[in-house]
């Protein structure tokens, strides 16, 4: 048929609409008719034809953060489809717990309720199995309206978890919502008659979230009213475009994608990390268990350094590209294929620029030279070195060639990646003028001879001091302490 795909369910053995259906035996998959003709025109030309079923391609993926959805219902006695949707919670909790503390994934669990028809209210069915007036109803548990739990108790329970996980993603923490669902079942059973609103709050206090903040989201579920929350969720019910109407449980979308394949923990989250733009999925996308990594073998045909264990080779959900890294902070630029190279100031830091670099006698010289001005970088011998400066440098002989210690009386030794130059014993080597000069003894005897000078000049200024103030004090004595004051300070001002 020529018709949008459907979400798909075990079909009804004996149907008169679909007779062939209960007769299929192998695995199979619905496809739209566009592509089955496709498929059935190239067989009859005699070509080979490859199906692959992948979902790799099959989900938009348009940037590093997933949106999934997944609608369930609280009830866990309506057979093996409550139990599927119980077991693949428990299952796939941890893998949705770290996707959304890491903040990869946008995780909203959904409802599905319809309402009571008008002409319906008063009856014993609706009456049992709704809430609002007829506006909210799932079906009875165990289909019997006379007995066991009710489909409004189902619906209130619904109610009660999508109001914790609203109030949980309010505190931050909206993974909990997992640990919530998986406790109720666990601790509040129906077979054990605990599935109620005592047992709830005890499972939430538990988890340390506050019951009365999702009493105070559900509302009054007895009002004739609509209520907000579970209006949202009617509303989500109907889609738009690709996304398609949500009709039965369980539903799973992805980047606003129905779901169609097994419910089980790898199958659906390959599904999400087909979501992911291609190099931003988180690390448990790249496990042995979700893919293959084919940056392993030949280094994926990309650029490496072995040397420093660098690559251009990055493992995605989808496969491998080549592309040049970002190593400590420096961006390699080039095709990822053939070369890569560190274009910024700090392009010597990582593995010297792939310049020559040697160390010797504790000292260590780099040919690596960068020029932060247009970020780029050369290979050079340093000063004391000659060579192609990328695969060696060879010590220069400064006393052989005659380019220091060029004094008469000068000695040369040479070092490696420099010199030291000296004189005789008895001579003091100047390098300022690259000279030698006086000697030892006669260096001394001038020190000394400056020392006696500075000891005599110390002595006459004490005795001139010492004169003035002996003067002071007898002139200060015989002419009167304020003839001398006057005396001194119109000198001073002089």
């Amino acid at each position: 048929m020529d018709e949008p795909l459907i979400t798909m369910d075990t079909p009804m053995e004996g149907g008169v609409e679909v007779p062939y259906l209960p007769n299929i035996t192998i695995p199979s998959v619905l496809i739209t008719r566009s592509l089955a003709d496709n498929i059935k025109t190239a067989l009859s030309r005699g070509e080979r034809v490859n199906i692959n079923l992948d979902w790799t391609e099959a989900l938009p993926h348009p940037d590093s953060r997933v949106e999934y959805e997944f609608w369930t219902n609280s009830n866990d006695e309506c057979g093996q489809k409550c139990s599927s949707q119980l077991e693949f919670i428990k299952e796939f909790r941890g893998a949705a717990q770290a996707l959304e503390r890491g903040g990869y994934t946008q995780f909203t669990p959904h409802y599905l309720t319809w309402y009571c028809p008008q002409d319906y209210l008063s009856t014993k069915q609706c009456q049992s199995q709704c809430v609002n007036g007829g506006r909210y109803c799932v079906p009875d548990p165990d289909l019997n309206i006379s007995d066991g739990y009710e489909g409004r108790d189902v619906v209130i329970e619904n109610l009660r978890q999508i109001c914790f996980h609203k109030v949980a993603n309010e505190s931050g923490k909206p993974w909990l919502w997992w640990d919530y669902v998986t406790d109720f079942t666990i601790r509040c059973p129906m077979r054990e008659k605990r599935y109620n609103k005592e047992c709830a709050h005890i499972t939430i206090q538990s988890l340390g979230i506050d019951p009365k903040k999702i009493d105070e989201c559900m509302g009054d579920p007895q009002a004739d009213a609509d209520n907000p929350v579970l209006k949202a969720q009617q509303d989500a019910q109907i889609g738009s475009g690709s996304r398609g109407d949500v009709t039965m449980l369980p539903t799973l979308l992805i980047n606003n994608r129905q779901y169609r394949g097994k419910l089980g923990r790898r199958a659906v989250l390959k599904a999400i990390c087909a979501g992911f733009q291609e190099t931003t999925e988180p690390a448990i996308c790249l496990t042995e268990e979700i893919q293959t990594n084919e940056c392993l073998e030949n280094n994926g045909g990309c650029w490496q350094d072995k040397a420093a264990n660098i690559t251009a080779c990055k493992d995605t959900f989808r496969g491998r590209k080549c592309e040049c890294p970002v190593v400590q902070g420096v961006q390699f630029l080039g095709d990822g294929y053939t070369h890569c190279e560190a274009f910024t100031s700090l392009s010597c830091e990582i593995n010297n620029g792939d310049c020559w670099k040697g160390s010797k006698d504790g000292n260590t010289y780099s040919a690596c030279l960068a020029h932060p001005s247009n970020h780029t970088k050369a290979c050079v011998c340093p000063q004391g070195f000659v060579g192609d400066g990328i695969h060696s440098c060879q010590d220069v002989d400064e006393c052989k060639e005659k380019l220091a210690c060029q004094c008469p009386d000068c000695k040369c030794k040479n070092t490696w990646g420099g010199f030291k130059c000296g004189c005789a014993s008895k001579q003091i080597y100047v390098p300022q003028v690259d000279s030698c000069i006086g000697s030892a003894v006669e260096a001394k005897s001038s020190w000394t001879l400056i020392g006696v000078l500075l000891v005599a000049l110390g002595a006459a200024a004490l005795t001139g001091y010492a004169v003035y103030k002996y003067r002071f004090r007898v002139r200060f004595t015989q002419s009167g302490g304020l003839y001398f004051l006057l005396s001194f300070s119109r000198f001073m001002w002089l």
